[in-house]
């Protein structure tokens, strides 16, 4: 659904779900001024058994002149059309108003049909439903980072529903914390006034709480309802103990488990720990350190009737550390018990590093699946393939392996790939940059699947891995075996066929 779509209605209702947090407001404001802007006749509300008492919920409103009201539910049904924004009409959280016209639009999971519904926009895979709005402000070309009054609530939702952006891991997110214009001071004095006496006293008691793996070095903690940054203001101070690598403090509402995930091992990726935990049941992810999630009650009450959230987690903890060995490529043989492949020929992407930035400087590549941080040096190639994926290769490398020319790459992806200079903070489109290349006909890869989870550590990413799953490859060249990377399934199998 685009926004210019809800044009039509003259008469516009924005309603956050019940006891809004800063991305429902955030993302509800941004919608207002945008209808405002084409004249309608718009009201931002909510509603509920609540009003607002979080003191930077009370400062952000007041502070961005944000024109939130809320509305008695006896108030009666809303003329024209109701816009539910970071939430669902017709789920728990959201008290139904009655109107004759509904929209949606939200980044949690599908809970309600949308057949009655007279447009809908869900992003499941957003980190904030204020970067969906956002990318729907861009698509409509409204100027929403030149607003700093936007810019700065925008921001502030993003901040508080990634638990001050550590469970950030779209791209999307992450370039809308960056391009929006925000006011650093208004964002500081939220920050500061985001703890109560009341939640200082739910963290003490949660940290008394906690249970202890020794085998694999982690804790769990269950703490009272709060707000999410408490959970990470928690887990932040529980890494700090020697003995605990890992660590996921989690707490219950209504809806479901809201989690914190922490680490400081190489071994485990906090973001991809987060994504496992919630695997079926929510979402979850952010970044190498530090991630969080979410598990629907509804869908954890029928898998799990009478499992304990504490038990779940553990559960899930000891299943993780066990299900995977780690491979380190350069002192692994992967031929034993391989079989060859050859690779379809595809059309790729290639980049030398330093035409992009001079040698030496530190950058960001920013890909569908995350950052990566890496030093730009001499004959140092990027690979950017089909799936979005970028790899990184020596000259020879690539020289061994692909077909290279000297013509653009016409590739378009899902999301494009940026690179960002660490000093300067200037961001480069990659693909303005790629030239086109093929794999060459005769290229032959060992290729094993897998039977466990792996984590594969090679040559350019030594402190950080690869995740293979069960039924993915772990694929090497045959000319040059320690050079290696994880396949999925399915993408496997649409490039890779036996060698004759």
């Amino acid at each position: 659904m685009q926004l210019r779509e809800l044009e039509s209605y003259d008469s516009i209702t924005i309603q956050t779900h019940d006891n809004p947090d800063a991305d429902a407001i955030g993302s509800g404001y941004a919608l207002y001024k945008y209808f405002k802007s084409k004249g309608k006749e718009v009201s931002l509300i909510y509603s509920g058994r609540y009003r607002i008492q979080k003191t930077n919920l009370k400062l952000m409103i007041e502070k961005m002149n944000i024109p939130i009201t809320y509305r008695d539910k006896d108030a009666g049904k809303v003329d024209g059309l109701l816009i539910t924004v970071d939430c669902q009409y017709g789920s728990g959280n959201v008290y139904p108003i009655e109107a004759d016209y509904v929209a949606v639009i939200d980044h949690h999971q599908p809970e309600i049909s949308t057949a009655n519904l007279v447009g809908w926009e869900i992003a499941t895979n957003l980190g904030s439903c204020s970067t969906l709005v956002w990318r729907m402000l861009m698509e409509e070309g409204y100027p929403v980072n030149e607003d700093m009054n936007l810019g700065t609530a925008l921001y502030y939702g993003l901040y508080c529903d990634t638990n001050q952006f550590s469970e950030t891991i779209n791209p999307l997110d992450m370039d809308m914390r960056e391009m929006v214009a925000f006011d650093n001071s208004i964002v500081l004095l939220l920050r500061n006034s985001n703890l109560s006496l009341k939640e200082l006293e739910i963290a003490g008691i949660a940290l008394i709480r906690y249970i202890y793996n020794n085998d694999f070095h982690y804790a769990i903690i269950q703490a009272q309802p709060c707000d999410p940054n408490i959970l990470g203001l928690i887990s932040d101070f529980v890494l700090q103990v020697d003995e605990i690598y890992t660590c996921v403090v989690f707490n219950t509402s209504d809806e479901g488990y809201k989690f914190s995930v922490r680490s400081c091992i190489k071994e485990v990726n906090a973001s991809e720990l987060a994504w496992y935990l919630a695997q079926d049941l929510g979402s979850g992810g952010g970044h190498l350190e530090k991630a969080g999630g979410f598990i629907s009650m509804r869908k954890y009450g029928k898998v799990y009737p009478t499992l304990h959230p504490e038990a779940y987690f553990g559960n899930k903890l000891n299943e993780y550390f066990e299900s995977f060995d780690v491979i380190d490529a350069r002192h692994y043989e992967v031929t034993p018990d391989a079989q060859q492949y050859s690779r379809k020929k595809v059309i790729m992407g290639y980049v030398k590093t330093d035409t992009l930035f001079p040698v030496g400087n530190r950058v960001t590549i920013r890909t569908i699946e995350g950052d990566t941080d890496i030093l730009i040096q001499e004959e140092q190639y990027l690979l950017i393939e089909d799936t979005g994926k970028v790899l990184m290769l020596s000259g020879q490398q690539l020289a061994d392996a692909y077909k290279l020319s000297q013509v653009g790459c016409p590739m378009k992806l899902e999301y494009m790939p940026k690179v960002k200079n660490a000093l300067t903070g200037e961001t480069l489109d990659l693909m303005s940059y790629a030239h086109s290349c093929t794999n060459k006909s005769k290229f032959l890869v060992y290729a094993r699947q897998l039977e466990r989870g792996i984590k594969l550590f090679t040559e350019f990413y030594k402190d950080t891995y690869m995740l293979g799953m069960p039924g993915d490859y772990l694929v090497a060249a045959c000319d040059n075996p320690k050079m290696m990377q994880v396949v999925q399934k399915d993408v496997f199998m649409e490039t890779y066929q036996k060698a004759d």
